[in-house]
């Protein structure tokens, strides 16, 4: 993995090989990576918060894909995973009231940029990369034959 002035890096580590869920993971990278960069350049609390928040709508709308896929695919470990996608959920949601509650507080939200690096990029080398079999042996296409709904709504 890569890091650079950017707090994460996309890179072909970090692929689960399923463009589709690539592609959502590359959007997430990208948010965090403006929220980043706002905080950098001493942007307004508001605008922290609304990429916050943006972040944590498109993780769920994420999560909703990943999980559907796992149970019309009969994933054997979506229990284990929904828990993970559950956790995090919580986790963000606590960190966000942190933020908020320390209003201007750098610190807080460096803590929660560090806190979603490490999730997500652990998340998808560990957990994620663990369905790609299973979905690929299932028939799940490994790219797009026609583009998706999320290159209308997030490029």
């Amino acid at each position: 993995m890569v890091y650079t002035d950017k707090i994460i890096e996309w890179s072909d580590e970090l692929s689960v090989g399923i463009q589709e869920i690539d592609e959502q993971h590359k959007v997430l990278v990208n948010i965090l990576n403006e929220l980043n960069a706002a905080i950098k350049t001493g942007r307004s609390f508001d605008i922290r918060v609304k990429l916050l928040d943006k972040i944590i709508e498109y993780t769920k709308t994420h999560f909703i894909v990943e999980e559907s896929l796992m149970r019309i695919l009969g994933y054997p470990k979506y229990e284990e995973h929904k828990q993970q996608h559950e956790i995090l959920m919580v986790q963000v949601l606590e960190h966000r009231v942190k933020m908020t509650s320390l209003e201007g507080s750098s610190l807080s939200s460096y803590d929660l940029l560090f806190f979603l690096r490490h999730w997500l990029s652990e998340h998808i080398m560990k957990s994620d990369k663990e369905y790609e079999p299973y979905f690929i042996q299932m028939g799940v296409k490994k790219s797009w034959t026609k583009n998706s709904w999320l290159k209308k709504f997030w490029s």
